[in-house]
């Protein structure tokens, strides 16, 4: 009879210890990585607060490496630097898909899950791409500049061509323009990261005047906006458009004050928050990595999880500046 009831508490046992087991499943050990360039930029730091979120939440390291300034090789080196530590899984923004690609085939190849967030590679391994759909975004702003200017008007870009995020954001703003023959695209420039450039570049077009005056500027990327808009505040700019990309308290401020006509958001706290989600969720289910999933209808992974895009502008800036101020003095 004793026999018999220890035989029967062993076997409830081994019943209910697989079922245990799953909540303890994580561990500091589990080491995901953010790789990014342009760290210093607030929108990153909002990032990886999401990715550190999502970190905490599972009792998991979460870091983020990568260039305080704009620099794809230095983005290189860190993604580099990242796989050689052989970690859980990483999340990366591309902001040159010609050099990282084969990093992330070769990372991918090294049995690393890696997922692409903010800025794709499509051609490369990565499972999948968690962000904004930018050539939506592209399309909102073009609409939104197009109503302000009337659809006339010529038209200035800052941008970090071969960037693809930025690329597309661009083909968005383009195909919009298509259906206003009277805007015309005078020039994309390329600011190479530097936002002291295109300052330097805003108070030579504000001086244009006549067929060659440039009546809107719009900031392709988050870290100039802020600063083109002092430019515009300074010399007191009325009859100008500028459009901003991204939330940070100094482009809110220009947006509150009217001197930055709006704003398209997306949600890169939560691109970080689902990016970690993602990969923690790979690594305690494993599938195989290397496959070709874009083809596959029954594929683990989707192509896209696209995080939403919207314009801010005088009417709704309030209540998300509160947000961001708050974020940024974390």
């Amino acid at each position: 009879m004793v026999t018999l009831r220890k035989r029967i508490l062993f076997a409830l046992l081994m019943a209910v210890l697989p079922l245990t087991s799953g909540c303890t499943k994580h561990s500091k050990k589990e080491r995901y990585y953010l790789v990014s360039t342009n760290t210093d930029v607030g929108y990153w730091k909002t990032v990886a607060a999401g990715f550190q979120k999502a970190g905490d939440e599972y009792g998991v390291t979460a870091e983020m490496r990568g260039p305080g300034k704009f620099d794809s090789q230095g983005e290189v080196a860190a993604f580099r630097a990242v796989v050689a530590l052989k970690p859980t899984g990483i999340i990366v923004s591309v902001s040159n898909s010609a050099l990282m690609a084969p990093e992330i085939d070769a990372a991918i190849d090294a049995g690393i899950p890696v997922i692409t967030v903010d800025s794709d590679s499509p051609a490369s391994k990565r499972l999948y791409f968690i962000g904004t759909n930018n050539l939506e975004a592209g399309r909102l702003g073009g609409h939104r500049l197009a109503a302000q200017l009337n659809g006339k008007g010529n038209v200035a870009f800052f941008s970090n061509p071969g960037q693809p995020n930025l690329d597309e954001r661009l083909k968005g703003y383009r195909e919009t323009f298509a259906g206003y023959p009277g805007i015309k695209v005078v020039e994309v420039f390329d600011m190479k990261g530097d936002t002291g450039t295109a300052m330097d570049k805003t108070t030579e077009y504000l001086a244009r005047t006549g067929a060659d005056k440039v009546d809107a500027i719009v900031c392709l990327e988050s870290s100039s906006a802020k600063d083109v808009g002092e430019v515009f505040k300074r010399l007191k700019v009325k009859d100008r458009l500028l459009i901003a990309m991204d939330l940070d308290v100094g482009t809110l401020l220009l947006v509150k004050d009217g001197i930055i006509d709006s704003t398209i958001s997306q949600k890169p706290y939560t691109m970080g928050f689902l990016g970690l989600k993602a990969l923690d969720e790979i690594h305690h289910y494993p599938v195989r990595l290397a496959g070709d999933y874009g083809l596959d209808p029954f594929a683990p992974f989707p192509a896209f999880i696209d995080t939403g895009v919207s314009l801010v502008d005088k009417n709704n800036v309030d209540p998300l500046l509160e947000r961001v101020r708050a974020v940024e003095l974390q």
